[in-house]
This record gives structure tokens, sequence and C-alpha cells, in this order.
């Protein structure tokens, strides 16, 4: 286990810097100019572009510019973001609590939904339930997520008057986000905030507020799942140790559970690694039709006015988070399946 987790963080650093140095290339695609522009705040400071340029070194080699980024972004130093004027980390720190607090109750829902709709199909295909299984599933997989995010939109809150887009109301927002109000940030996380201040009214309508877009997320996301589950699950119904079971008379409904699904979790665990890396970077559709200022929403107006350090951070930030998950993922496998070993 020793072996394999040095084995792991060595390769994890080499994959480190190779995506660090992609990154970098990413930003070497702009000219000079177009690198200096973000220091340059009045008329006067724009006549002395070449001094601007040989001060921050964009005139030097490209290994230069590259020692001097590494070792600025080892410091911390990873520059300001004109999306907020603040610096990278202050901006980071300010929007990740809402992207993670979206996923963190999204992302269980779909790897639960998911796992029971694909069990239970699979356990019975041909059935009623199968056949509308496959149908929601093929809807789900298809169905754009923004054009289902705009009709939970539309009917809840357009229609029904319930439900609004959002991360809180203006009364709530003020004392959560108010300074001198008494209402103390411990974590970022709403829903835990409100009730760590002792606020439940808060908490509810973080809750509240959340509803549409975790559900928005489930119902579209969880469809592949209830895919690779269901296709799991008819393919070890099939195999002797199957029959096996059933000759010593353990129920269907048992083996499913004991046995079959969980030799059909391991490409779960593979997809569930990818789908919560790339939720973490933000779910830039989700956030921007539901009005929540995320990482998603830093991202995509950070690709907009072509924030280079911003964007630079935020790929650098997505490449850590599935490197990260891998390597969960790959701890997993010998959990799940103990014909896996971690060698």
């Amino acid at each position: 286990m020793i072996v394999f987790i040095t084995r792991r963080v060595i390769y994890s650093i080499f994959v480190i810097i190779a995506v660090s140095i992609l990154v970098f290339l990413m930003q070497m695609t702009f000219s000079p100019e177009r690198l200096a522009m973000r220091f340059i705040e009045s008329p006067k400071q724009a006549r002395d572009m070449p001094g601007i340029i040989v001060s921050y070194g964009f005139d030097q080699p490209y290994y230069v510019q590259y020692g001097r980024w590494v070792k600025r972004l080892i410091s911390g130093d990873l520059g300001t973001t004109r999306f907020s004027g603040r610096s990278i980390m202050d901006t980071f720190k300010h929007y990740f609590p809402m992207t993670l607090e979206l996923n963190l109750y999204a992302i269980p829902c779909v790897l639960w939904f998911g796992i029971w709709i694909g069990t239970k199909s699979g356990g019975s295909p041909g059935k009623f339930f199968d056949h509308s299984s496959r149908v929601f599933t093929i809807i789900g997989y298809s169905l754009p997520l923004f054009l289902f995010g705009l009709f939970m939109i539309m009917f809840f809150y357009g229609y029904l008057g319930i439900l609004p887009p959002g991360i809180l109301s203006d009364e709530t927002s003020l004392l959560v986000f108010g300074k001198d109000t008494g209402f103390i940030r411990y974590t970022g996380l709403i829903t835990i905030d409100g009730l760590l201040n002792k606020r439940l009214d808060v908490t509810l309508e973080a809750f509240q507020y959340l509803l549409l877009p975790v559900f928005t997320l489930t119902i579209v996301s969880c469809a592949v799942f209830a895919r690779v589950i269901r296709s799991g699950i008819i393919d070890e119904m099939s195999k002797e140790y199957v029959d096996t079971a059933k000759a010593k008379g353990i129920d269907k409904k048992t083996i499913i559970k004991r046995h079959a699904r969980r030799n059909a979790l391991l490409p779960v665990v593979t997809i569930s690694g990818q789908m919560i890396a790339g939720a973490m970077d933000g779910s830039i559709v989700v956030e921007v039709i539901f009005n929540r200022i995320g990482l998603g929403s830093w991202a995509a107006n950070a690709a907009a006015i072509i924030d280079v350090p911003a964007i630079m951070f935020l790929s650098l930030f997505t490449g850590v988070c599935f490197i990260v998950c891998t390597f969960i993922v790959d701890i997993m496998y010998a959990f799940i399946d103990p014909r896996v070993r971690i060698t």
C-alpha cells in the first residue's frame, strides 16, 4: 500500500508539472502586448507599453518566463483577476464555497438515484420499470442541461412563483454577506454556516434556493450512471457465480445487492471520479442559469473578457482535481473488487 501511494504521488507530481507546462503554453499564445494589457489602467500607462513588457519579462524566452511563473505560483502570487479586481486566491476563496455547496448536495443525489434506477432496471430487464427507466435515461442523456434548467425556472418560478433563482433573497444576502451583521461565515457554505450561527431560517432558505439547481443536475446527470449500472447488472447476472448462488437457494434480490451490483460498480467509480473532478471546477451552465455565482460563473466571465491569470489558474485547478480524483478512484477499486490488488 505504501509503495503504491509513493508511486502515485511521484506520478502525480510529474503529471502536475506537465499540466502546468500546458497551462503556461496557453498563455504564450497571446502576444506580449496582449499580456501587458492587464497591467494597464490609464492612457498614460498605455503609452509606456514597451516598458511594461520589459518590466514583466514578456520579451524573455519561454523557459525563463515559465521559471518565473512557477516561482510566483509556489509563493502564492497568482496575479489579479480582472473579473473582481482582487487577487486570484481571494477570488477563489470567495466563489469556491458556492460551487462546493452546490455539488455537496447534487453529487450524492446523482450517484444514489442513478445507481438505484440502474440496479432496479438491470435486475428486471424487459419489465415495465426497465422500459420506463430506459426512456427516462435516454431523455436525460440527450436533453441539454441549459434547456432543462430553463424549463425548471419557467415552470416553478415563472408559473408557480416558487423556488426563485439565485443564492438567497436580498434581505438574507445582506445579513450573510454584509459587514457587521453578526453573521459569521465559518465555512462559506451557507447551509452549514446558518446552523453554526443558530439561524435555521437562513439554512432553510439556502436549501430552498438549492432545490432547483440540485434537481436539474440530478435528473440530467444520473442518466449516465443508470445506463452503466443497468448494463453491468445484466452482464453480471449471466455469469456462472450467479447460477451457483441461485442453486444454493439465495434469492435474486440478495444476489443483485451483494454480488452483481458490487461487481458492476467499477465503471461507475471511474465515471464518478471524472464527474466530481469536473464539478469542482464549477457547473458553468447551472451556475449561469440559476444565477449562482461560483467557479463556473467566474470561468465563463474570465473566458469572455480573456482574463489570462484566472483562466490559467482555473485550468491548473481542474487538472489537479482530476489527478486527485484519479488517485482516489484507484484506491477505491481495491475496496470494491477484491480481485483488484494494489501494488
